[in-house]
């Protein structure tokens, strides 16, 4: 693979909050919030982050790229942040890497933050070189902290089966936190420590099977997390499909008493 490496460091639809439609709040849209394969109509993990103008994508799985078009062209996304490199968060990094190289005028490169070699298997599905142009891969050891846009992300590695970072974004005074894929550990309580909004995986409703202890969590447990890290909100996100959503979200409630609610496609979440 020939790809572009750098160093790491460093809206709204018509209708918007302020000059030429952008965000002046924290809006988070949902493009996707299924684990493991998209649902009929849905996709998975894939997150539409706006602060002033600026377009983050957090994550980009199975069928988010569709999505994504529902609301930008691919030249208007301004960075990537991905989790960790299961193919359920990152692989509709390259069609929209596509839509944005196979064109007359291609935008400038797409900065693209994400742990070492996370990518290595996405980046690689194209001959070599043909989308060099299209991205600028910033690799970040899970701890480091980054400047994107008006982001402040302070990453933290959270378990996985594969070195996954959870981030906490700062910005205009409201805080986003999201575990990525991950078990419960009180390092998920730190990242998402008074957020006023926590995207916690949520594959399971009450019970994690044996084999999956530790890597990934319920939605129980997601509910007991944010109780724990006193976040405003909880947005469950990484259900399995045929999850039923009321059931997931009655089992965060049994452990948290705030507002609770299920990632699915064109939830949107403002933090004013």
């Amino acid at each position: 693979m020939n790809a572009r490496r750098a160093a790491a460091g460093e809206v709204k639809r018509p209708g918007g909050d302020g000059p030429a439609g952008t965000v002046a709040r924290m809006r988070i849209t949902v493009l996707g919030g299924c684990g493991a394969w998209p649902e009929a109509g849905q996709a998975c993990s894939g997150y539409l982050v706006e602060q002033d103008g600026f377009r983050l994508l957090v994550d980009l799985g199975y069928a988010v790229f569709p999505r994504l078009l529902e609301h930008l062209t691919a030249d208007q996304v301004d960075a990537v942040y991905v989790s960790h490199g299961h193919p359920d968060h990152c692989a509709d990094l390259n069609p929209l890497l596509r839509a944005r190289t196979l064109r007359d005028d291609p935008p400038p490169p797409l900065p693209v933050y994400a742990p070492p070699r996370a990518l290595d298997a996405v980046l690689a599905l194209d001959r070599p070189g043909m989308l060099d142009s299209a991205y600028a891969l910033h690799e970040f050891t899970p701890g480091d902290d980054l400047d994107i846009g008006p982001f402040r992300a302070h990453t933290r590695l959270l378990p996985h089966w594969v070195p996954n970072a959870g981030v906490r974004l700062s910005a205009g005074g409201r805080v986003l936190a999201y575990t990525g894929d991950s078990g419960p550990s009180p390092d998920v309580v730190d990242l998402a420590r008074a957020a006023d909004l926590l995207v916690a995986e949520a594959s399971y409703l009450h019970d994690v099977p044996e084999d999956s202890v530790g890597f990934q969590s319920s939605a129980r447990e997601a509910g007991l997390q944010a109780t724990q890290a006193g976040v405003g909100r909880l947005l469950l996100t990484h259900v399995l499909p045929g999850t039923v959503h009321a059931a997931a979200r009655a089992a965060a409630r049994a452990e948290y008493d705030g507002e609770v609610d299920v990632a699915a496609a064109n939830v949107v979440v403002d933090l004013p």
